[in-house]
């Protein structure tokens, strides 16, 4: 799996970063494809913030809103989706 880096986003200073901002608020470097598959391009790419946060947004729509999660709530995320919790998804 690619590793993350952290990016500085182009924000001004003080600008606030938030939960459903627009993702071209955060720039368009460091964003990055942690996985895909054979969707067609259709993907979820991720931004590991300076703060440690990590910003997610829909690859097909860049300009569209970018989710915020700590590094705490995509470690449980990703815990528990390797330990088969978001299985049901799939059905």
């Amino acid at each position: 799996m690619n590793r993350i880096k952290a990016q500085r986003p182009p924000l001004t200073r003080g600008a606030r970063i938030y939960n459903g901002m627009p993702a071209r608020e955060l720039g368009s470097e460091g964003w990055h494809k942690p996985w895909s598959g054979g969707n067609g391009g259709n993907c979820l790419e991720a931004m590991k913030l300076a703060d440690g946060r990590i910003a997610v947004r829909q690859s097909t729509d860049p300009d569209g809103p970018a989710l915020i999660y700590t590094s705490a709530e995509m470690t449980a995320f990703i815990e528990g989706a390797k330990a088969g919790e978001a299985d049901f998804l799939l059905s």
